[in-house]
């Protein structure tokens, strides 16, 4: 693929380090900076993750060549133990042969799939692990800017004992609700570089999920934003 057909995972965690810098140097004291710190932790992660999932599982494929070489030894082993000089005298004892036959076929049929099947379970398995880790950050950082209000930030004097503390400016606010949105975007970008070596439907589908959930709450952060500039 060429250079602007694919995501670099070098690009994304080069991004994901300055961001958490940028954090770090207007927030150091706010749980945001931790959330930054894991994303690029994560990010890191995902370069690695994502090739491994690319790559060919050579254990199984060999096991798989393996177990169908010794299959096809003992089915030859069988038949020719065989003595093929026999009659069938009546079309119940066809049936009863057929049948067996065909049982024997369905079984080594479907040990074989299970089989063959195994390197993409545990790809698929990897992959969604991965996923929900970054689906869990999304929903951890929608929780850092939920009680970032614009409206209650310029009327604090009509807080409430219970009211969140806003100690945030406006600029300090809106910096804050543009770091969250930053950081949704490369989660969304992160799940794309597993979507990349994939080619699992159920993999595909969660990198999907995990780009609608990011771009709704970024959605309302910037709803949030506009406000601020309004």
């Amino acid at each position: 693929m060429g250079e602007f057909t694919h995501l670099e995972a070098d690009r994304i965690i080069e991004t994901c380090s300055v961001l958490k810098k940028r954090v770090e140097e207007r927030f150091p004291d706010k749980g945001l900076a931790k959330v930054a710190e894991k994303l690029d932790a994560v990010a890191r992660q995902a370069s690695e993750r994502a090739d491994e999932i690319g790559r060919p599982h050579w254990p199984l494929r060999i096991l798989a060549v393996v177990v169908v070489a010794l299959v096809l030894g003992l089915m030859g082993f069988a038949f020719g133990q065989v003595d093929l000089k026999f009659k069938i005298r009546d079309f119940a004892e066809l049936v009863t042969v057929l049948e067996a036959a065909i049982n024997d076929v369905i079984l080594i049929g479907a040990a074989l799939f299970f089989i063959f099947s195994a390197e993409s379970r545990i790809k698929r398995h990897r992959a969604l692990e991965a996923l929900r880790e970054l689906r869990s950050i999304a929903h951890v950082i929608d929780m850092h800017q939920l009680t970032k209000d614009p409206e209650s930030n310029q009327h604090k004097e009509n807080a409430t004992a219970s009211s969140p503390k806003r100690v945030l400016s406006e600029y300090e606010l809106s910096r804050y609700l543009d770091y969250c949105s930053e950081m949704l975007s490369l989660i969304s970008k992160i799940a794309a570089l597993y979507g990349q070596k994939s080619d699992d439907s159920v993999a595909l589908a969660s990198v999907d999920q995990i780009e609608s959930l990011t771009t709704g709450l970024s959605r309302k952060i910037w709803q949030k934003i506009m406000i601020l500039k309004a």
